[in-house]
């Protein structure tokens, strides 16, 4: 049954995507966004977006505007937030206010109108480090890494007795460790939805992504995914920049995949009230993710720079258990990390992008956030 949907944050890299999903399905599509200039550096409708996808220009910490976009509404999927880990770590304000106050907004609305399903964004980085086994292969607690062993070069996360320990798939159940303003504020999301939602009759849902990449990334943004840095940085004509030794590991998983499971989690009843991991299932350490990227774009000679430097609260490993996604939703990822470059690669072939990486880098080193 055709339904009309609204996606706050909708004319960003995930919710385009998810918009034109939804299009193809039969849905009639709103989308609320305050097209934010580090995102959309052009100033208008992105020309990616569909144009039978209506724009409502709005920030989500307007009740009037909020209001104005539910009007009608039959689903929501709340994506608006602003990413990045490192920037959130000064503009505390500013993350906080759209991230948990735009939250709360769109939630008191939803309490006056409710809906008939409510998905949310949420994001690894909650978990802080994943999960990791002991010699035994029993689960380990990770603490964070003491700053001194980081500036000896010493990156692995180890037991007390010194040992280093072994990283897993780390599933839903595993404790939060909240290690940045950006991982507090989608912990605070993911809370605040699950609860009002459960208060209030509204089938609630947050999807934890893992590092999602590909076409409509911003590239000109220095805080935006691993793979768009890289990709901006290769345009340039540049190596990509890797903190420690690159042998930290993570999971990525091509946008269409994570759509894909937003879809799924449209109608699913078992997925109400749950948290749910959206990745890929596999892990890539980020030298080899940079090696792999400068090849498939035709510069296997600017292959990553690991410049052996740290940024605070920076985690070793973390990749998704996506056993839950498979119970709950049915989803199963259909882009494997080959396809999925190839896919990046061809979209970045007709990019512009202007590099800001070092400007970030300056950044958080004037402010002690790298070392």
């Amino acid at each position: 049954m055709a339904k009309t949907i609204l996606i706050t944050g909708g004319a960003g890299f995930i919710g385009s995507h998810l918009a034109d999903d939804l299009l193809a399905a039969g849905h009639t599509v709103r989308v609320l966004d305050c097209l934010l200039p580090q995102v959309h550096p052009e100033g208008g409708r992105p020309a990616y977006l569909d144009l039978r996808v209506e724009l409502q220009v709005g920030d989500v910490r307007d009740p009037a505007a909020v209001a104005r976009a539910l009007q009608g509404a039959d689903v929501v999927y709340h994506f608006a937030a602003m990413v990045g880990v490192g920037q959130s770590m000064y503009q505390v304000a500013d993350y906080t206010g759209v991230n948990d106050l735009g939250t709360a907004v769109l939630l008191e609305a939803l309490i006056k109108r409710p809906v008939e399903r409510l998905v949310v964004a949420s994001s690894m980085s909650i978990y802080g480090e994943g999960l990791y086994h002991g010699p035994a292969g029993d689960s380990v607690p990770a603490g964070e890494r003491p700053r001194d062993r980081l500036e000896r070069g010493d990156w692995e996360i180890r037991a007390a007795d010194g040992q280093a320990l072994t990283p897993v798939p780390t599933p839903e159940g595993k404790q939060p460790a909240l290690a940045s303003i950006y991982a507090l504020n989608k912990y605070v999301q993911e809370r605040q939805c699950l609860l009002v939602g459960a208060a209030y009759g509204i089938p609630t849902t947050a999807l934890r992504f893992f590092n999602v990449y590909g076409p409509r990334q911003a590239l000109s943004n220095p805080y935006t995914g691993v793979l768009a840095i890289f990709g901006s940085r290769l345009l340039n004509g540049k190596r990509p920049l890797v903190f420690e030794d690159g042998r930290q590991m993570r999971d990525f998983v091509h946008v269409k995949d994570v759509t894909r499971a937003c879809m799924l989690a449209l109608d699913k009843p078992a997925a109400a009230g749950a948290a749910i991991n959206v990745g890929s299932g596999q892990a890539i350490a980020i030298r080899d993710l940079g090696e792999r990227i400068a090849a498939t774009v035709g510069r296997p000679d600017l292959g990553p720079e690991i410049t052996g430097r740290f940024r605070v609260g920076d985690i070793r490993h973390c990749f998704a258990d996506i056993g839950k996604a498979q119970a709950l939703l049915g989803y199963a990822p259909q882009m494997d990390l080959d396809r999925g470059l190839a896919d990046l690669a061809d979209w970045l072939s007709g990019q512009i992008a202007i590099d800001r990486v070092e400007e970030a880098a300056r950044e958080l080193a004037m402010r002690g956030l790298t070392v």
